[in-house]
């Protein structure tokens, strides 16, 4: 009898059927110490829904799908009519229709919701990451509009509805709308204040006719976009809609789709205003002051997609290592492939607990009897600092989490290359890391209550560990020193970073957690690739912890 050639063996199985959120302890312990007791049972609830719904086969189909078949331009119909449409696969339309049908555009509507909402994102995120892009700046826009407060009323119920409408038509006739942005032009990037759109008052109030070209114009298809333009006041910001109440098009003229290293499922485009009606959200001459919280908004969202990112190259590395046998035994209780995956783990880890507690940080700080003042001078420092670190260690963690897998990694149906091509993504958008290194100085040298709430949080952990203590030390005694400050900076947003997540691993984590993060990137016991922990730490125990399925 001949052998059979075609027998499969040693294959790891499809990480498909489980709960995503639940079996993410880092993330679902970290929605129950910020959320209101209250607040928890429903939410907690909620986000398994969510999980079950994320850890599917069918969503994960989806996911690729909207990836293998990325969104396609007609600039026109058939009779040569000016149309500017980008149309989408279904599963496009399937992945986020259920993101805002989860509330993941509703923070500012539901009670404890920025917490409720950034667990969310990171769970469905891990389905696919270019639909985030819409959802991220619908939910950013919001405290940007209520500068003005008609047109808050007017299109706040519409960006935190958990209704998904596709299609162009007046946004006054759906029950849901997306907004999207413009604001860097080819001329500028992220120095915004080189903007050339011109902005020209017309007769009615608040209403202007915009004329110039956006380098960078995402989520095309969406009901309206935020703009910056100059009136003649100065840098001014701008409610585009994409249709008019009359139910005509805008002028909204889109050259091209941005042919994009990662993110291919989402549109980014060029566009061209000649005339493009518009109406004001705030005073003329303040459209960046405008745009402050929208800003600090999608920088959190980088932080949380990048975590998303992160916790699902673990997952995949940890679950393929859990089935997959090699010299005599699992992969996953190999001395050598434990240190990585602990180390994986760790850092993904750090990334989701700091980002949680930025989002708690948002909650807090919209409390109505003004005891927020604190967090938000916090969020001041805490998510610039967040953003530059955490979307940095997003790519080098993907490439190792891939090479876990060996050959089956870089092979595209395993979702990994997706993965790496999508890693670099949160740390160029919203600005690049010397941006943030930027930010961060400016806020050190103008904004002394920032510095004083962050070394607050960092403070709450004193004495707790000696080797966060001495780093907190290190890090006072290098912003002490003024000199060469700019050269520096992405050294000192780096300590600061290290340090506030080592603060709330020794206050949060499990002691192995923390005793690790502490000694690797605190203590210094830790070498230049993952898999360089200290073998004395206890890292079976941080590899079990990170375990998707049991």
């Amino acid at each position: 009898m001949a052998a059979s050639t075609h027998t499969v063996t040693n294959q790891s199985p499809p990480l498909t059927g489980y709960d995503v959120f639940a079996a993410d302890r880092a993330l679902s312990e970290a929605v129950a110490r910020h959320l209101d007791p209250v607040l928890l049972p429903v939410a907690a609830a909620e986000l398994s829904v969510l999980g079950e719904a994320a850890g599917s086969a069918q969503a994960q189909e989806w996911g690729a799908q909207a990836n293998e078949n990325p969104p396609k331009l007609r600039t026109h119909d058939r009779y040569g009519h000016r149309i500017d449409e980008v149309d989408f696969h279904p599963a496009w339309h399937r992945v986020l229709g259920k993101g805002v049908g989860a509330g993941l555009t509703a923070a500012w509507a539901t009670p404890g919701g920025h917490v409720r909402r950034a667990a969310g994102f990171m769970v469905w995120s891990q389905v696919e990451a270019g639909h985030g892009c819409p959802l991220s700046m619908t939910h950013a826009a919001v405290p940007a509009l209520r500068a003005e407060p008609d047109l808050a009323a007017e299109w706040e119920p519409r960006l935190t509805s958990r209704v998904y409408e596709a299609g162009l038509r007046p946004a006054a006739s759906k029950a849901g709308a997306l907004l999207g942005m413009g604001m860097t032009e080819k001329q500028g990037g992220s120095d915004v204040r080189g903007n050339s759109t011109v902005a020209r008052a017309l007769a009615a109030d608040g209403e202007y006719a915009l004329t110039g070209h956006k380098w960078f114009c995402s989520a095309p298809m969406s009901d309206g976009f935020l703009v910056l333009a100059r009136a003649a006041d100065g840098l001014t910001c701008f409610l585009v809609p994409r249709v008019l109440g009359d139910g005509s098009r805008n002028v909204f003229a889109i050259q091209r789709l941005k042919d994009k290293l990662g993110n291919r499922s989402n549109a980014s485009a060029e566009v061209e205003f000649d005339g493009t009606w518009a109406r004001r959200v705030g005073p003329e001459g303040r459209g960046v002051r405008t745009l402050v919280e929208m800003v600090a908004a999608t920088r959190l969202d980088c932080v949380l997609g990048s975590a998303a990112l992160m916790r699902q190259a673990v997952a995949q590395a940890v679950h393929h290592a859990t089935h997959r046998e090699a010299f005599g035994g699992p992969l996953i209780d190999k001395p050598l492939m434990r240190n990585v995956l602990a180390d994986l783990a760790l850092e993904s880890e750090a990334a989701t607990t700091l980002a949680l507690r930025l989002a708690a940080a948002c909650d807090a700080a919209e409390a109505a009897d003004g005891s927020g003042e604190s967090e938000r001078a916090f969020l001041r420092l805490a998510v610039p600092v967040a953003k530059y670190w955490v979307t940095k260690r997003c790519t080098p963690l993907v490439v190792e989490a891939l090479e876990c897998l060996g050959g089956n990694g870089y092979v595209e149906e395993s979702g990994m290359p997706r993965l790496l091509r999508e890693s670099p993504l949160n740390s160029v958008w919203e600005g690049s890391g010397n941006v943030q290194a930027l930010d961060v100085l400016r806020a050190l040298q103008r904004e002394p209550s920032a510095l004083n709430a962050f070394l607050v949080e960092v403070g709450r952990a004193r004495g707790a560990d000696h080797r966060l203590d001495r780093a907190v030390r290190d890090l006072l005694t290098e912003l002490a020193d003024l000199s060469g400050l700019e050269a520096r900076a992405r050294r000192v947003v780096e300590r600061m970073a290290l340090v506030l997540t080592g603060s709330l691993l020794v206050r949060f984590a499990p002691a192995e957690v923390a005793d690790a993060f502490c000694s690797s990137r605190l203590g210094g016991d830790w070498g230049h690739a993952f898999g360089t922990l200290a073998h004395t730490l206890d890292l079976r125990s941080v590899v079990e912890r990170a375990r998707p399925v049991a």
